[in-house]
This record gives structure tokens, sequence and C-alpha cells, in this order.
């Protein structure tokens, strides 16, 4: 999984190999290692080759909402926008949520519409009930 990072010559993606086999605690541990070591100028070329899916976050720039493009070889790409306060509802009733945006851009050549759809709905459960993701 590459991971989109700001750094003053532009983007970098460095990768994080195998997160399928990670718990979300050791995906966050080497993203934020893997961020500071872009930030650092300390990566090297491999950690910036192989990954097929990528993430976007601009929502800590409080961005609510955008469209990455695909950077080859990835098949798709995540845009992950700001978590906002707005009125939802809830059981007939009108509260104050927290909603976010998500955009996913998807390489028609390897990923089809549909399954990306079926990743989009499998990441909103896990969203809107975190703590089945740390199981």
């Amino acid at each position: 999984m590459g991971v989109a990072v700001a750094v003053e010559e532009g983007l970098v993606v460095p990768v994080l190999r195998f997160t399928d086999q990670m718990s979300m605690m050791t995906i966050n541990s080497n993203v934020k290692d893997l961020a500071g070591k872009a930030r650092n100028k300390k990566l090297q070329p491999k950690d910036m080759e192989g990954s097929t899916f990528t993430v976007s976050n601009l929502g800590m720039f409080g961005i609510e909402e955008f469209t990455s493009i695909i950077n080859q070889p990835n098949s798709a790409i995540l845009s992950v926008g700001a978590i906002v306060e707005k009125p939802v509802v809830k059981n007939g009733e009108i509260k104050v949520g927290h909603t976010m945006k998500v955009t996913l851009a998807c390489d028609h050549r390897t990923v089809d519409g549909a399954t990306g759809a079926k990743f989009l709905e499998t990441f909103k459960k896990y969203i809107e009930n975190p703590v089945t993701m740390l199981a």
C-alpha cells in the first residue's frame, strides 16, 4: 500500500508492504515511520517500489473532498477528506454527527467499478464501526 506524503520537493509515495497481515496499530506506527523518513529525506528507492493501492489524506489540511490521480503501476487510489460535524438523521431525529468523504479512483484495466464499489462498501462498514478493525 502506498502512502502519499507531501515533502518540500513535492509528493512521494513510500510503500507499506503486507498491510493485510498487520494490525491497525502496526499500520499506524509504520506509516508514521515512513512519513518521517520521507520528510527527513531518508527514503531509499526500494521504499517507494511495489505499491498497487495508494491512500491520500488531505483531511488533515481541512480539505473535505478531492479526487486523486492514480500513479502507475497502482490499480487504485483512495482520497480521504476531513471529518466534519454536520446535522445527521439518527433514528428519526436530527443530531450532530461526524462525516467524512472519500473518493476511490480505479484503473479499469485492472479493477472494475463493481469491485471498487464492494471495496467502498466494506470500507464504510469498518469506518462506521471502527472497533471491528481492531480484531
